[in-house]
C-alpha cells in the first residue's frame, strides 16, 4: 500500500545518483548484491544481539539501495530479465535475514510469543511474494494487498528501531510484529482472492463462446 505511493517519489529522488553511478560504470546487479550483503550482515550482527536501533539504521540504509539499482538500470539502459530475477531473489534473502535474526534473538532469550510473531512474519511475507510470482508465471496478476514488501519493512524496522536505545519505547516491537502478522495474513487472502477471480473469469470466456 505504501509501496504504491512512496516508490515513485523515492525513485525520482535517487534518479540523479543513479545517473552518476551509471556514468561511472557501476552496474545495477553490483548495487543489488552490495545492498543484500549489507542488509543481511547488519541484521545478523546487530539484530541477533538486540542492538535494535543501530541495526535498524544500517538495514534501512542498505535496503534503500534497492531503489538505487533501479535508477542505475534506467539511466544505463541495462535492465535485464536476469537482473529482475536477481533483484527479487535478493529481496527475499534480505527479508529472511531480518526476520530470521529477530527470531534467533527471541529464541535465545526464551521470548516464545515474539519468536512466533517473527516466524509468522517470515513465512507470510514469503508466501505473499510467492503468490505474486506464481500468478505472474501463469499469466495472472496479484499485486494487491495492504502489506507489500515496503510496508512490511517499514513496520518491522520502525517498531524494532523505536524499541532500542535511545528510545526504548515499551511494547512497540511486539505491536509492530503482531500488526504485521495480521496485515500479512490479510494480504495473502487478498492475493488468493484476486487470482481466483481472474482464473474464473478466464475459464468463463471459452464457455460463453
Amino acid at each position: 500500500m505504501l509501496n504504491i505511493h512512496a516508490r515513485s517519489f523515492f525513485a525520482k529522488a535517487v534518479g540523479p545518483l543513479g545517473a552518476r553511478l551509471a556514468r561511472a560504470g557501476v552496474t545495477p546487479d553490483v548495487i543489488t548484491i552490495i545492498g543484500t550483503v549489507g542488509a543481511v550482515t547488519s541484521a545478523l550482527v546487530f539484530f541477533s544481539r538486540g542492538a535494535w536501533f543501530a541495526g535498524t539504521l544500517l538495514v534501512w540504509a542498505f535496503v534503500m539501495l534497492d531503489l538505487v539499482d533501479g535508477a542505475v538500470a534506467r539511466a544505463s539502459g541495462r535492465s535485464s530479465k536476469f537482473g529482475a530475477v536477481l533483484d527479487s531473489s535478493c529481496d527475499r534473502i534480505a527479508d529472511a535475514a531480518v526476520f530470521g535474526s529477530l527470531a534467533w534473538y527471541f529464541a535465545r532469550h526464551d521470548e516464545r510469543w515474539m519468536l512466533l510473531a517473527a516466524m509468522l512474519c517470515l513465512v507470510l511475507g514469503s508466501l505473499t511474494s510467492y503468490i505474486r510470482a506464481r500468478a505472474e508465471g501463469v499469466g495472472l496478476t496479484a499485486t494487491v494487498g495492504i502489506a507489500e514488501r515496503a510496508d512490511r519493512l517499514i513496520i518491522v524496522l520502525v517498531g524494532t528501531g523505536l524499541s532500542g536505545e535511545p528510545f526504548g519505547v515499551p511494547y512497540v516491537q511486539a505491536v509492530a510484529l503482531w500488526l504485521l502478522v495480521a496485515a500479512s495474513t490479510i494480504t495473502v487472502f487478498q492475493r488468493f482472492a484476486t487470482v481466483y477471480r481472474q482464473a474464473k473469469a478466464e475459464e468463463s470466456v471459452p464457455a460463453e463462446a
